[in-house]
């Protein structure tokens, strides 16, 4: 259940960001409730790969533990070929009795990688039911407004952009401190113009009746977010995020101090797969994916830990760290781990060292398999 952000909820600035597409009947922006979810069950899930940092062009079909990975049959020929780039793209398919559901998650870092990968895999834009945003960093949203240009009418009229936290909307910036410059901004504006609502998931949430969201992730435990983006709170232009809405800011956030990216927003997208337990996505997992799989239980109310796939950003790890949270990794017991993304080689010769029988290797193009065969 969503509900809409009402007019006494948006203060001025956040008004202007809404304002014409208020205007036209459209609201733009609505919150997830805070209500309990009840956790949907799939029978089988398929995860397609559009956008990753590698590709295998050898890639050969392997099972681990249930779960497989084969490579996508391509639309070949000269001058078709996979683009890889830094970012992530995933193509959800799950299916419960004869009920189909597709989802996007992420989009890459750009729209023309984006849409050649989705053209040479050959997937049906008009199957998406719901679009997913993990977080507001440019390598993930980087490619959703050429691809809503491309194909906003093959979609249903009322998609919905599911996002965590408003800071989805800060300014971001990259570099060294003194040299920083502009790492992008996802513009609600442009979004409302399409007439795509967004859907911020700040309290978990069901997508398409398959999928769950775990909401803002607790934190606890050994993990730090470790280097990445600077984050400037606040709107100019009608551009970027108002702290003033939300409780869990600081002084600095509030006062528009650009500030290191904690990542409050950032969520996680989870399915439940019959016999099987937690498929559990992270994406980028900036907030640790230990946390992640707490929180994606802890909403649940499931312990069984079937799959970890995704971005764990512990590329800038130390192996003293790595092997640290590969440790505790282990101790949940999951099925399968497949790192993509930012996952880093640090991150994977730690699991091959500690639990070597539970790694998947995955690339761009790349179709992953659970559930019943």
């Amino acid at each position: 259940m969503t509900r809409i952000l009402g007019r006494r909820d948006l203060l001025a600035g956040s008004a202007a960001l809404a304002g014409a597409a208020v205007g036209s009947g459209f609201m733009c922006v609505e919150f997830a409730s805070a209500a309990p979810i009840e956790v949907p069950m799939v029978e089988k899930l398929s995860i397609r790969v559009l956008v990753d940092s590698t590709h295998d062009l050898f890639l050969r079909p392997r099972t681990v533990n249930g779960v497989s990975v084969q490579p996508t049959p391509l639309q070949t020929g000269f001058p078709n070929v996979i683009h890889t780039q830094w970012g992530l793209s995933l193509w959800l398919e799950s299916q419960r009795g004869n009920e189909l559901r597709t989802l996007m998650l992420d989009y890459g870092y750009t729209p023309d990688v984006l849409i050649t990968n989705m053209g040479i895999m050959g997937v049906d834009v008009k199957k998406v039911d719901a679009l997913i945003l993990s977080h507001g960093h440019f390598d993930h949203f980087g490619g959703l407004m050429g691809f809503l240009d491309k194909y906003r009418g093959a979609l249903p009229a009322d998609v919905k952009l599911y996002a965590g936290g408003e800071d989805n909307f800060c300014h971001r910036l990259a570099g060294a401190p003194g040299q920083l410059t502009d790492y992008g901004t996802l513009d609600r504006r442009a979004l409302a113009a399409q007439k795509v609502a967004t859907v911020l998931c700040e309290h978990p949430t069901v997508i398409a009746g398959h999928a769950f969201t775990t909401g803002q992730i607790r934190r606890s435990g050994i993990e730090k977010v470790l280097p990445n983006t600077m984050v400037e709170y606040g709107i100019k232009d009608g551009l970027g995020c108002d702290a003033t809405q939300y409780t869990h800011f600081t002084a600095a956030e509030l006062q528009g101090k650009i500030v290191p990216d904690e990542h409050t927003h950032e969520h996680a997208t989870c399915f439940n797969v019959k016999d099987r337990g937690l498929v559990v996505i992270t994406s980028c997992g900036h907030v640790g994916i230990l946390n992640i799989i707490r929180q994606a239980q802890e909403v649940s109310g499931i312990k069984k830990l079937h799959a970890l796939i995704g971005g764990f950003h512990l590329g800038p790890a130390t192996p003293d760290y790595a092997d640290q949270v590969v440790s505790e990794l282990k101790t949940f017991e999951p099925d399968v781990v497949v790192p993509m993304h930012c996952s880093g080689l640090t991150f994977v010769d730690s699991v091959r060292k500690i639990m070597p029988d539970k790694l998947l290797l995955a690339s761009a193009a790349a179709r992953l398999n659970f559930g019943v065969a």
